[in-house]
């Protein structure tokens, strides 16, 4: 099964890709998607679904995973995050594609096997699970977070 991780932010939404064959996961893919902080926010959100729908495409994921938004001190970056969300969830649901959500917490515990661990940690538990993986960077290697913790808590058929 392959399985499409997102972590969706208006500057740069991270997404990675594995295969789960058995309890074996393998990396197939990563990438960031960056806006231009200058353009509109109604081009940077097409050029947001534009670019993941292309990654669908390429890819040809069962199914997707989603960080959930955790509220920021500051209004406005909440609600940017919620927009680039918004358009993740929007490109998968267009694609067909069954999509888990995930707190930032159990995505990090399904990886490090804490809910408080640091980037770094994940990053470098990543590199354990999925060896060889060049990831392109700390979004991208969020979304691989995901796309592990789906792997793990996904409904079993």
């Amino acid at each position: 099964m392959i399985i499409l991780g997102l972590d969706p932010s208006l500057s740069c939404t991270g997404w990675g890709v594995i295969r789960v064959e058995g309890s074996r996961i393998s990396h197939i893919a990563n990438g960031q998607v960056k806006t231009d902080a200058k353009a509109p926010l109604p081009d940077r959100l097409v050029h947001l679904d534009t670019v993941l729908a292309a990654v669908i495409a390429d890819h040809a994921p069962a199914c997707a995973a989603v960080e959930e938004v955790f509220v920021n001190d500051n209004p406005q970056s909440t609600l940017k995050l919620a927009h680039a969300r918004g358009v993740a969830l929007l490109a998968c649901a267009r694609a067909g594609l069954t999509v888990g959500e995930y707190a930032p917490r159990l995505v990090k515990k399904a990886v490090v096997g804490t809910g408080a661990a640091a980037k770094e940690q994940v990053q470098a538990m990543l590199r354990i699970l999925l060896p060889g993986a060049k990831v392109t960077g700390a979004d991208a290697a969020d979304a691989l977070a995901v796309a592990i913790c789906h792997a793990n808590h996904r409904p079993k058929a």
